[in-house]
């Protein structure tokens, strides 16, 4: 039967192919021709073994034994995809510049290349964008009960699919022509609680394509993620200034104080430099909280609170604050609650399959973070908002200052600024959820000696936000403040009152829509493959194709009427980047031909030609050969380019002005270290807005890329495989990191904007196309099984070497310094060495597998105070240990119709290595890295599939 066909060639990738996916046993003579298959990265149908590209198949056996039941999961252990801000983990806190529209999405981002730079396809073919961005696949749409396998190419194959698939692709293929009716559940429980993962799903299909010349196949699966808060891990501590980290910000449950230009208030009748101490010198105080003074209970007497580190962040003036941790609000693991379905029905015509398939999910995902910090004493709130004298806490206060600050006598009866953590108003909490489908109708057959493949779809992905708790109208929230009702001040143990309780919930936001996004993917495609010339070394095979797809794009960054917008506090509307309607049409040609030039060796030669609607044509050549002078050996390479179009956020969003909250800002023109150092004229600590959004003037950005390699198969039972390559991106659409543009001051004065005065006031951070990134790297695996005990064992191991990673702001600038191996905001974090392993084991109705995951350490982060020398931690480590977990897992099939699997996750129960991720204005991680980790730690994950027929 085809598929048993079909599945055999599949093996065969993995025994000695480019795949290097899993070692066989030794294969026997075929009783008939084999058949030519489509393999991933390719439009030539050809026998699987035959292929000269790096793909890796991962079949849906190796998925359920390491517990993996989402594509998210999956994407998170392939060594070939980067470590940025795309997953579940790494934006769950508050997000900015480029990561803004990020709200529930998951993307891949192979060999670091950016998501956007990534081709997702599902049997094949294009699936809509992400609604809420509109520039990348949301991994939570893709349909993973119905996934038969993975194929995943790593090189880049604009040629053959697209100007997007610059790092690679992602070919998630579904089950087809199946027969009977099962049942799958699964349940992945944390032993330390919370985390929790489970699924059901069931799939029935009748009718067999080759007996009835028909087949109907339909699943459906509800997936469930629980959240996993930062209170229930206890490597989640911003509070370890031993080891160079803590927690940047004074917005705490017991508030500290401020001096403001607002209005009069007690610490300031005007100004905002705070007092002196009698005595002290002229250094002012701000920030005070009355639980640091001295002789104060201290700032620890309240949960999750704990004394501001003035010398790690270098702010002398903080010495008396209260900080709160932030991270322990977090949520680890957003909760996501999915439910998708897939109809398919295909009848035989002859030569031809013709179908119609319908995917659809529904994904809600609930982000919830730290409650806000409310600030009585900013431009956000009037002087009418401050804590009044009458206030039940006011002279508990006032004498507890006085009694340190005793020139703030002069003050008493001014109203209290301050800044506080409601934390009565609840984690702020972000409830997206996302619809998204796709309908298609094709067919495939054979005309002659040709094969083709033609397609009409209709997809689309459509996103919406709602706030939850933890928002509240603003102007509500400081008419209710200034009543004094509500108690800012409260000592451990004691509790607002019910009437404070309810004012607070008065002014609550929750269930306002923040915005919504719909892409729509309107495509037809059709190609045709086969045999064109025989030469004596065997036959030219082409293919020629062509593809012709509309894009389009709307965001409502405001959904409320323009008439009824009060506004909400630290509610992140876009409405800046609203796009009522946006829209392309891309038209492309391809084609590819295989040249047998000598028996041992083939050369193929592939072209796209892109017609983009405002960029005009470009072409993308692709040349690859494979080399193999003797069947134990095999060589193979690639040369291939680029272009990615920019998305419709890069060109339409508006600009999003943000506050630089961080201590870490010098001004360059003032401090040539760029380094904070408050005793250095010039070097103290500045926080300018920046400026993030899109530009209509951007042009495309073009790659060059290569790839050589080697496979090594001296036998059937071990193979190996390395192979090298190198990705130079061009004109890159970059949104410059501060870092970068302070580095680089003199080219980019123009971005650094001053008042009258001087004053740097505001920095542009705005969509640019820039210079050129090199990224380059090894990936290498091995394979070996054998006979033992009556069984057959086998074990491998895949791994990623990253060898450089490095940018240039403009074509006229040098290179700066390796990304390898050193920590860097938001972005892809370039770990020099990454690999998965395994072993398994196989006896009669029992086998049993081991992974072990590895993800290198690098340099940390380093925070002001530690890098200025002003103070030097008793415990610090410049460097992030390295993440190294195993998983285990049995699987039962003695019971007719039953597969039972168990398995242990992180077997060892390790947690995240200590890490200073700490952004106090994106704050995911703060003491551990979820770029790279797994919160979870140890869990029992018991998997059953049971066929009913």
């Amino acid at each position: 039967m085809k598929l048993k066909k079909l599945a055999h060639l599949i093996a065969l990738i993995g025994a000695a192919g480019p795949a290097m996916s899993q070692v066989v046993q030794p294969v026997q003579p075929a009783q008939q021709a084999m058949q030519r298959v489509e393999i991933t990265g390719s439009s030539i149908k050809r026998i699987a073994k035959e292929g000269a590209l790096p793909v890796e198949i991962i079949s849906r056996k190796q998925l359920e034994e390491q517990g993996i039941v989402s594509a998210e999961q999956l994407i998170m252990t392939l060594n070939v995809n980067g470590n940025g801000s795309d997953n579940l983990a790494s934006n769950a806190d508050v997000t900015s510049g480029a990561q803004r529209g990020n709200n529930g999405a998951s993307s891949a981002n192979l060999r670091g290349q950016g998501a956007d730079s990534t081709l997702v396809l599902l049997n094949g073919r294009r699936v809509a964008t992400y609604g809420m961005k509109g520039s990348t696949v949301d991994l939570n749409s893709i349909p993973f009960a119905a996934v038969e396998r993975v194929e995943v190419l790593k090189d880049g194959a604009s040629a053959i699919y697209g100007t997007d698939a610059i790092g690679g692709v992602i070919n998630f293929i579904l089950k087809k022509n199946y027969t009977g009716l099962e049942a799958q559940a699964f349940t992945d429980v944390t032993e330390a609680g919370g985390g929790n993962i489970k699924r059901v799903s069931v799939v029935g299909g009748f009718g067999d394509l080759n007996v009835n010349g028909f087949n109907v196949l339909a699943t459906a699966a509800h997936s469930q993620n629980d959240a996993l808060r930062g209170n229930q891990r206890d490597f989640v501590n911003t509070f370890q200034p031993d080891r160079g980290l803590s927690v940047d910000t004074r917005g705490a449950p017991f508030a500290n104080l401020f001096a403001t230009t607002v209005g009069p208030s007690f610490l300031a009748r005007t100004g905002s430099s705070g007092p002196t101490i009698p005595g002290g010198g002229t250094q002012t105080y701000n920030g005070i909280s009355l639980l640091d003074l001295p002789g104060g209970a201290g700032c620890a007497t309240i949960d999750g609170m704990g004394a501001y580190d003035e010398k790690l962040w270098d702010t002398a003036s903080a010495k008396y604050g209260c900080a709160w941790d932030t991270g322990r609000a977090a949520v680890l693991q957003q909760p996501v609650s999915s439910d998708n379905g897939v109809i398919r029905a295909t009848m035989k015509l002859g030569s031809a399959q013709v179908f119609a398939e319908a995917v659809g999910s529904e994904t809600t995902v609930k982000k919830s973070f730290s409650p806000n910090q409310i600030s009585p004493g900013t431009t956000t709130f009037t002087a009418s908002s401050f804590y009044p004298s009458t206030g039940a806490a006011y002279n508990g206060v006032v004498n507890g200052l006085i009694a340190v600050f005793p020139t703030l006598e002069a003050n008493r009866g001014l109203p209290l600024a301050y800044r506080w953590r409601c934390m009565e108003c609840g984690n702020r909490e972000i409830e997206t959820t996302t619809k998204a489908g796709r309908f298609l109708l094709g067919a495939d057959g054979t005309i002659g000696k040709f094969d083709y493949r033609v397609g009409i779809s209709r997809a689309s992905s459509e996103s919406q936000s709602r706030v939850g708790s933890g928002y509240n109208y603003t102007v509500a929230l400081a008419n209710a403040l200034g009543t004094g009702i509500i108690n800012p001040f409260l000592k451990a143990g004691e509790k607002q009152t019910q009437a404070a309780i309810d004012l607070i919930n008065s002014t609550s936001a929750k269930g306002v829509i923040l915005y919504g996004g719909k892409t729509t993917l309107t495509q037809a495609d059709a190609s045709m493959s086969g045999e064109l010339y025989t030469l004596p070394a065997g036959a030219i095979l082409g293919a020629i194709g062509t593809d012709i797809r509309r894009e389009e794009y709307s965001f409502n960054g405001d959904a409320r009427a323009a008439s009824a917008r009060p506004v909400i506090l630290n509610a992140p509307f876009d409405d800046a980047n609203a796009l009522q309607h946006a829209q392309r049409d891309i038209r492309a040609f391809y084609g590819e031909v295989m040249i047998p030039v000598l028996k041992s060796l083939e050369v193929t030669l592939a072209g796209r030609q892109d017609h983009y609607t405002g960029f005009g044509n470009t072409f993308n050549p692709k040349v690859s050969f494979r080399f193999q002078p003797v069947e134990q050996l095999l060589f193979r390479g690639s040369y291939n380019t680029g272009f990615r179009a920019p998305s419709f956020n890069q060109l339409f969003n508006g600009i999003t002005e943000s506050p630089y909250a961080g201590k870490d800002l010098a001004d360059p023109a003032k401090c040539p270290t760029l380094k904070v150092d408050s005793t250095k004229p010039g070097c103290e600590s500045i926080t300018p807005n920046t400026l993030t959004g899109g530009k209509t003037t951007l042009g495309p950005e073009t790659a060059k890329q290569a790839t050589v390699g080697v496979v090594f198969e001296p036998s059937a039972r071990f193979s190996a495989n390395l192979d090298v390559w190198e990705v130079r991106k061009e004109n890159t659409i970059d949104s410059f990191t501060l870092a970068t543009l302070l580095a680089n001051y003199n080219l980019f004065q123009g971005n650094f904007i001053r008042d009258s005065a001087g004053t740097l006031v505001q920095i542009d951070q705005r969509w640019v196309n820039a210079g050129t990134r090199i990224t380059r790297g090894v990936e290498v695996g091995a394979r070996t099984n054998g006979k033992v005990w009556d069984g057959t064992w086998s074990a491998g191991i895949d791994g990623s070497y990253l060898l450089e990673k490095k940018s240039r702001a403009t074509d006229n600038t040098p290179f700066g310094a390796s990304e390898v191996g050193r920590f860097t905001f938001t972005g892809d974090l370039g770990l020099k060495w990454k690999h998965t392993a395994n072993v398994t084991f196989k006896k009669g109705v029992w086998s049993a597998a081991l992974y072990n995951v590895y993800r290198a350490g690098y340099k940390d982060q380093v925070l002001p105070g530690v890098a200025n020398g002003l103070v030097k931690p008793s415990n610090y480590n410049p460097d992030v240990d390295a993440y190294s977990i195993f998983h285990a897992s049995v699987s039962y099939t003695g019971i007719k119709n039953l597969t039972l699997t168990a398995g242990v996750k992180n077997i060892f129960d390790q947690d995240p290595p200590f890490a200073i991720t700490y952004d106090s204005n994106t704050g995911a991680g703060s003491s551990w890295e979820p770029r790279v980790a797994d919160p979870r730690g140890r869990s029992l994950n018991l998997f059953a599939n049971y066929k009913f027929m």
